[in-house]
């Protein structure tokens, strides 16, 4: 089978939604050799992709009737969601795990990268977003519950957001009114980082937009996957009528 950079589900779906999932697989390409010299233990992990993220996207987009665009690569190969000037684009270490096959990738390496696997997927991504005028992005991410050496995190959920905040706010009003929810605004991490996708593709073309964190220990089974895809569906498509004109 030939390796293809990204996956794209139900692409003839006609929706303005448009799910993605920068960190969809642990993938590491063939021409890598299959390998970044990490145990699989590590490559489980969340330093090399975002458990439960690519279910939950799936999910998502048949309940919304959305196209679904997934990466097929590791981030540790090089990062979707970070711009191609940012310093950890290629992490050499990430949460206290050495990288082996970063630890001597030079500049040349990284441009490789960047035409063999990052560029693809925002191509792909760009052509996506481009199809309607009212495309809206949900970005689809997950969080672990622990960093090493660091506070355990309460929150279920986060919602991250950068200055357009026209579809988050009605999403965390949303989902503070759910009973069994602790809801995070943009944590466990900051919404805006120039140059990341929807830096890229949302708020540089004025699109609605939102980013998801999901807790990876609550999107563990295929069948929790699917509850949370069916569950925030119709709450984003409530927030959407709530976005002023």
């Amino acid at each position: 089978m030939t390796y293809t950079p990204y996956h794209i589900d139900g692409e003839d779906r006609d929706s303005p939604w448009l799910i993605t999932c920068d960190h969809a697989a642990n993938t590491v390409p063939p021409d890598l050799g299959g390998t970044l010299g990490l145990p699989d233990a590590d490559m489980a992990r969340h330093i090399a992709y975002d458990p439960g993220a690519a279910g939950v996207s799936l999910a998502l987009g048949r309940a919304l009737g959305a196209p679904v665009l997934l990466s097929n690569f590791s981030r540790l190969v090089i990062d979707p969601n970070r711009g191609e000037d940012d310093p950890t684009l290629l992490m050499k270490l990430y949460d206290g795990s050495v990288i082996p096959a970063n630890r001597d990738a030079d500049a040349a390496e990284k441009e490789r990268r960047l035409n063999a696997y990052y560029r693809p997927y925002h191509d792909a991504y760009a052509r996506l977003a481009g199809r309607r005028k009212d495309t809206v992005i949900v970005a689809v991410h997950s969080f672990t519950r622990q960093l090493r050496a660091r506070p355990s995190r309460p929150w279920h959920i986060g919602i991250l957001h950068s200055y357009d905040r026209r579809l988050s706010d009605p999403l965390i009003a949303l989902l503070e009114a759910e009973p069994d929810l602790t809801v995070g605004r943009n944590e466990p991490y900051s919404g805006h980082l120039p140059g990341d996708a929807i830096d890229r593709h949302a708020l540089h073309h004025g699109r609605n937009n939102t980013l998801i964190e999901l807790r990876n220990d609550l999107i563990d089974s295929q069948a929790a996957q699917a509850h949370w895809g069916e569950r925030l569906a119709p709450l984003l498509q409530q927030a959407l009528t709530q976005v002023p004109e």
